[in-house]
């Protein structure tokens, strides 16, 4: 379980940024951060997705993970890949029947997590550890491009029609990389189903929603999220910007933990640093990994790079209007799945969430972790999943819950 951080001061390099609210003072007198969190939610030990593209998976199984040591239930750890399992079974058989004209790949959405547990269940990392290549991590390009192929290879066979057989291969060749999920198991002297492992757990998937903020979409209803990685054409509520960022501190305040949907590829993100801000500068944005993004930039913008993250300056005043058109010009994107575990502020008193990421550990001053401010979170997030309990009484009365 992760230790609380009651503060953290970092010095001297690239690390953090405060929001649009800060006090108007040179960044050389605010060098370095010092956070004080305020919800700290307890959490099992950041995980590494490491060569997959899983972190939906990863990021909803941590927030369950929390939630049950919030009902007493104390540390678990569940099996991420039997939900990348089902879900690849489930978007095999949409492919087919949509005769390829739908996104298939290894990623996913949130939904898919609830939607599987729901139907097939779930095991203890323990039972279905989904390493049966050989490797010690997650290392799924091989698996992605031979699955990809097969189900293409099914669709433009030239027999014209398909035998009952296709989906039987299917299954054998994505449990030759994962594994066979075992029908019954033993676990801590108790012998289980997916299903009745599940149902011990005493979390009704039912309680967990979807949470959106696009204006071209009717507030206060369910919409479908335009984006590739919702295969299954997944709903979410949608909500003025503001009441969205509400639900979040009041599931936080409340007790509850939040599944975030982002885009992290946006030049405010550094996982090295530990940070996601949004600059009140301009920079180019820059592809591939986080080193590389820095090997590319030039010197002046290496030195705004360092300005923006030496320690809390200005941010931008992030508009409903401005997260659309990020959405819509394609420079919003749905990259990644983590999951908020608190909140709190540094020393100007400007807010952030603590954010548990899917890389392992390393890499990051904060042990897995990183501060992403509510600027970032305004601007840059795709959806989010929390507990309905969490919502604030006159918002769930807003949308019938």
């Amino acid at each position: 379980m992760r230790h609380k951080i009651l503060s953290f001061l970092v010095t001297g390099t690239l690390c953090l940024m405060a929001i649009h609210q800060i006090k108007a003072q040179p960044p050389e007198f605010n060098e370095g951060y010092n956070f004080k969190l305020i919800k700290d939610h307890q959490a099992t030990s950041p995980k590494n997705q490491y060569r997959s593209s899983t972190c939906w998976s990863f990021s909803v199984i941590s927030m369950l993970e929390s939630e049950l040591i919030r009902t007493g239930k104390g540390e678990t750890d569940l099996s991420e890949m039997f939900i990348v399992r089902y879900v690849y079974d489930e978007k095999a058989k949409k492919y087919v029947r949509l005769h390829g004209n739908l996104n298939f790949a290894g990623g996913g959405f949130g939904h898919d997590v609830l939607h599987v547990i729901d139907t097939y269940g779930i095991t203890p990392e323990s039972v279905y550890s989904g390493l049966s290549m050989g490797e010690e991590n997650h290392v799924h390009n091989e698996m992605d491009e031979v699955l990809k192929g097969n189900v293409e290879d099914v669709v433009k066979n030239k027999n014209k029609k398909l035998t009952p057989n296709w989906h039987n291969a299917f299954v054998n060749l994505l449990e030759s990389y994962l594994g066979v999920v075992p029908e019954k198991f033993e676990y801590e002297g108790k012998e289980y189903t997916p299903k009745s492992y599940a149902a011990s757990l005493g979390l009704d998937m039912d309680d967990y929603i979807e949470i959106s903020s696009f204006t071209h979409h009717p507030f206060y209803e369910p919409f479908i999220l335009e984006v590739p990685d919702n295969w299954a054409w997944g709903t979410a509520w949608n909500l003025p910007l503001d009441e969205m960022v509400e639900v979040i501190y009041n599931a936080l305040d409340e007790g509850y933990t939040v599944v975030w949907s982002s885009d992290i590829s946006d030049k405010g993100f550094s996982w090295s640093k530990g940070v996601a801000v949004v600059p009140d500068v301009e920079l180019e944005d820059q592809a591939g990994t986080e080193r590389e993004k820095w090997e590319e930039l030039t010197d002046t913008e290496k030195q705004k790079m360092m300005y923006s993250f030496r320690g809390p300056v200005p941010e931008k005043h992030i508009t409903q209007e401005m997260r659309q058109t990020g959405f819509d010009n394609y420079s919003t994107t749905d990259d990644h799945g983590m999951h908020i575990t608190g909140w709190g502020t540094d020393q100007l008193g400007n807010k952030y969430f603590l954010v548990k990421n899917s890389w392992g550990e390393t890499g990051s001053p904060y042990d897995g972790y990183f501060y992403a401010s509510e600027a970032f979170v305004r601007y840059k997030t795709i959806a989010i999943i929390v507990n309905k309990n969490g919502i604030p009484e006159h918002i769930r009365e807003k949308l019938n819950l």
